[in-house]
């Protein structure tokens, strides 16, 4: 066999490809340690803090001047343009759209003011413009609302916080939800800072301690996109998960409790609202059974250089479809988009005729009282209504339109629709047995107004109350909020 000097000295050629080979070769290897000398490089620069960040700071832009990638991520949430077909960040009024909630709500603040929920930078703001707090609220109402929670309940604790009312705490919550809920300032872990989350993992044996960071992904979320209800005369924030997550479970986790949220103002059934159950709706589902988080949608991971990071701009995944779903799914984002729609359809239509048998129900009822039906005659009836209610609301409150578990959505919405048609066939008997003529001539609930007006609100008083709010009393608390942000230690 021929040497390599033997084969240079018949082919001299071959002397410059292994000179020019091994040139590419070292220029090759080369610019990989220069790739890993820089992404390290990148990597010391983005962990480095330019400030160190107080325990329960409150303030974005103090958070911002460490991270300016995700801070400037989280801003773009001030913008409310994105429209599905069913949800999004803008402004929608659901009372006008859906006049039936009106009646569903009858002697609870919901049938003055529901909307669809901004995002998370308008937290506070749409807090201070909604017309439910117009009448008395406890301070447990604040609690998803801002990273000034963590600080206040630090300062003068827990129990103490849910105790005071909500206007006591005013002046203390300004900053909208942001990155001091979910973070470790000195570290940038993924923490929990809403106790009841911890609370309701250890009544059920389990330390949260121990979740993993793929866990707390979600778990991040769930402490506040979850169904929840506030404890005894402290309205102390208990999330209602100890017989299990489903509605069924919390239906009867209530019941034990013998729990009611208010009394309807026209059946006078004793009546539950749920919160918005995402996260237990979501556990239903098969991303949770796959193992995909909450922040893996709706927060995805970004690349900019060498830098990982999670994108903060907190929004429906159908407004970023390549970042989210297509990091796992290779159909189109057309092909992707019809998926989601498709689901959301019929979760919808189920929707629609749960929500007008329910408006009837209640209006039925009413009737019933109105013509002698005594209490035992109607305690099915209301039991009924109740976890109809209950069942419908389990679904229509979560955010997504049941798309974070379509099939438990469609089951709890179809045994919702059979508990009101089981309490409008007891209405029937009870219609018969005092002599009233059958099917009634219901009130015309079809439009907002119409519907307000049949539930006895007059909403001309409660928006002059707002009025007067916004004119003389949050003005005072955005002042002193100020004046005691301006007293921070700078660090």
């Amino acid at each position: 066999m021929a040497t390599i000097k033997e084969l240079s000295e018949k082919k001299p050629w071959l002397n410059w490809v292994l000179f020019f080979g091994t040139v590419v070769i070292v220029f090759l290897i080369g610019l990989f340690a220069a790739s890993i000398v820089e992404r390290r490089s990148e990597a010391q620069l983005y962990f480095q803090m330019v400030q160190p960040i107080p325990e329960w700071e409150p303030r974005l832009e103090v958070w911002g001047q460490n991270f300016p990638r995700q801070y400037e991520s989280y801003m773009m949430t001030q913008d409310t343009t994105f429209e599905s077909r069913y949800y999004g960040s803008v402004m929608i009024d659901y009372l006008e759209k859906y006049p039936e909630l009106v009646i569903m709500w009858a002697g609870y603040a919901f049938a003055r003011d529901y909307n669809q929920g901004r995002g998370h930078y308008y937290s506070v703001t749409d807090v201070h413009n909604t017309l439910r707090t117009v009448q008395p609220q406890p301070a447990t109402c604040w609690t998803c609302k801002s990273t000034d929670v963590p600080r206040v309940m630090n300062e003068i604790g827990v129990a103490e916080f849910y105790s005071h009312s909500w206007r006591e705490m005013g002046s203390e919550i300004v900053n909208p939800i942001g990155c001091q809920d979910c973070h470790d300032p000195e570290t940038m872990n993924l923490r929990i800072t809403r106790p009841a989350l911890a609370e309701a993992f250890e009544r059920q044996g389990r330390n949260i301690e121990n979740a993993t960071h793929q866990e707390m992904r979600s778990l991040v979320c769930a402490q506040c996109h979850v169904e929840y209800y506030f404890r005894g005369e402290k309205n102390y924030l208990t999330f209602p998960w100890d017989r299990g997550f489903s509605a069924d479970d919390m239906e009867e986790y209530f019941d034990y409790h013998e729990f009611t949220d208010w009394v309807h103002g026209l059946s006078r059934a004793p009546m539950l609202k749920a919160q918005h159950p995402d996260y237990e709706l979501y556990k239903t589902g098969i991303h949770a059974e796959r193992g995909v988080s909450c922040a893996d949608c709706h927060m995805p991971y970004q690349r900019e250089g060498g830098l990982k990071f999670t994108n903060h701009h907190l929004q429906s995944p159908l407004n970023n479809i390549a970042g989210s779903c297509q990091v796992c799914h290779r159909e189109s984002e057309e092909t992707l988009r019809q998926n989601v729609y498709d689901r959301q359809s019929r979760i919808s239509e189920l929707r629609g005729i749960t929500e007008q048998n329910l408006a009837r129900t209640h209006l039925e009822a009413k009737a019933a009282w109105d013509a002698g039906a005594t209490e035992e005659e109607m305690e099915e009836v209301l039991q009924l209504i109740r976890h109809a209610q209950w069942r419908w609301d389990w679904v229509a409150a979560a955010n997504s339109m049941g798309f974070h578990s379509p099939n438990e959505a469609l089951r709890v919405l179809g045994t919702s629709i059979q508990k009101s048609q089981e309490a409008r066939v007891h209405l029937a008997r009870i219609f018969s047995r005092y002599g009233i003529e059958q099917p009634l001539q219901l009130p015309d609930f079809s439009t907002r107004e119409k519907a307000q007006e049949i539930v006895g609100l007059d909403m001309d008083e409660i928006r002059a109350q707002k009025a007067d709010f916004k004119e003389n009393v949050l003005p005072d608390w955005l002042e002193e909020a100020r004046r005691r942000e301006a007293a921070y230690d700078r660090p």
